[in-house]
């Protein structure tokens, strides 16, 4: 743990990594494309981080005025705020990683914790529903362009190749070079896996 400590420590305070910080080195036209707002500066950064030196980055927002991602309330009015700018910093971020021959080495995964209910409820909102949930996948080597599984028709629940969460950890896990069948030991050094159940989607690649 102190290698680790110190692998990270060294990293924050590194030159690259506060440099990284600083988007104003790049041009105007590139933070443009990226959208000068939350979503847009913090996938911005996501890449700079990356070209620095950092392994692993997630981008995340919350708004004070709406129900961030956890749309159990007024659902069309959060996402027609939240959806624009969302998607085009998304789109400038695969965009630019493939544009600078990034995209064998950066793996982009955007995705919630939870699907939602595939019908509106009574407050305007989506609660949580554990059926269903989709990602969208870029880079890393995966094959774009391509939509794997499908849902029912209202979005309920899978209908054909059904994955689940540790599908997708797996995935990601053995793009960064990690087993995921491999295991650590906990307190009375017992191996815990990784992933419990769950494995690489190799449909992707």
């Amino acid at each position: 743990m102190d290698a680790a400590h110190q692998q990270a420590f060294d990293l924050i305070s590194s030159r690259a990594a506060k440099d990284a910080f600083d988007l104003s080195r790049e041009s105007a036209k590139t933070r443009e494309l990226y959208g000068a707002n939350p979503w847009g500066r913090g996938a911005l950064l996501a890449r700079r981080l990356v070209e620095s030196g950092v392994t692993f980055v997630t981008v995340n927002h919350y708004e004070a005025d709406v129900d961030w991602w956890d749309d159990h309330t007024t659902i069309e009015k959060n996402l027609r705020k939240r959806l624009p700018p969302f998607d085009k910093a998304l789109a400038a971020l695969i965009a630019d990683v493939h544009d600078r021959g990034l995209a064998d080495e950066v793996l982009i995964v955007a995705m919630g914790e939870f699907g939602r209910s595939p019908k509106v409820d009574s407050q305007a909102g989506r609660g949580h529903w554990a059926k269903a949930l989709s990602a969208l996948v870029s880079g890393g080597g995966v094959q774009g362009g391509r939509i794997i599984g499908a849902t029912t028709s209202n979005g309920g629940e899978p209908a054909i190749n059904p994955y689940h969460p540790g599908d997708v950890l797996a995935t990601i896990y053995q793009f960064l070079g990690i087993d995921p069948a491999a295991t650590l030991p906990d307190r009375e050094g017992r191996p815990v896996r990784l992933v419990d159940t769950g494995k690489p989607i190799r449909e992707l690649f």
